[in-house]
This record gives C-alpha cells, sequence and structure tokens, in this order.
C-alpha cells in the first residue's frame, strides 16, 4: 500500500506504508514532509521505516530528523514498538519522555495510541 493520506480523529494525517522507503538522511524525513505539507497535520511512519541508527542518539539521525519535522512545523508521529531501544538507552528514553510532553514528536507504541492522542488535539492546526 502506498503513504495514505486518512482522516483520524478531526486530523488529517499521513499514514506511511510500512513497506515503504527506510528513513535515514533529513533529505527523507524533507520528502515525507513534503508529501503531507499542505494536506496533513501529523506524518504516522512505523518503526520499520526507521533505520536502526535512527534509535542510537550518538548519530544524531533522529535529532536532524525530527528537526526537519519542527522546522517545518510538521507532526511527526513514530508508530511502534520501541522498547528495546529505550532498555538499550537512558537518553533515547528521555527523549522520548520530553517528546511525548510536547506537540510535535510524539512515541506511541499503536495506532490507538495515536487516535487517543488525536481525540485530545482534534483538529486545531499545526500549533
Amino acid at each position: 500500500m502506498p503513504d495514505l493520506l486518512q482522516e483520524r480523529r478531526g486530523v488529517q494525517v499521513l499514514m506511511c506504508d510500512p513497506a515503504g522507503p527506510t528513513v535515514v538522511t533529513e533529505q527523507d524525513a524533507l520528502d515525507l514532509i513534503g508529501s503531507a505539507l499542505f494536506d496533513a497535520e501529523i506524518v504516522a511512519v512505523p518503526v520499520s521505516r526507521l533505520d536502526e541508527k535512527f534509535f542510537s542518539l550518538g548519530t544524531r539521525i533522529a535529532g536532524e530528523i525530527m528537526q526537519k519535522f519542527v522546522n517545518y512545523r510538521m507532526r511527526l508521529a513514530v508508530i511502534g514498538d520501541i522498547s528495546r531501544h529505550m532498555e538499550a538507552s537512558a537518553a533515547l528514553r528521555a527523549l522520548v519522555h520530553e517528546s511525548n510532553a510536547a506537540s510535535h514528536i510524539w512515541f506511541l507504541p499503536d495506532l490507538e495510541a495515536l487516535d487517543a492522542r488525536l481525540g485530545s488535539i482534534g483538529g486545531r492546526g499545526r500549533g
């Protein structure tokens, strides 16, 4: 299935295909942002689309990708189980905690958690 625009809880979300290309670089992030920029408020990326290096904060890949989303005022939701990565890294645990407390980047275990989070913001724009 290709990446698909869906309305979820009154919010337009670009649902990325789990079998799509791996997100490794800032350009990959920009490509996703470009696909969603005028139609969606949030890009939901399955964990399977993220390169393993994303979860090793020393590579700076996560920071670079996340910063692109913040710069373009586009929300990013990473969807899936990242528990093994978090168990291995206190820094990643802290990043996930801080991100989930804010409004632009979320790490969520599944689509039900995404829907719950979207229900709390509604279609209020890209703030």
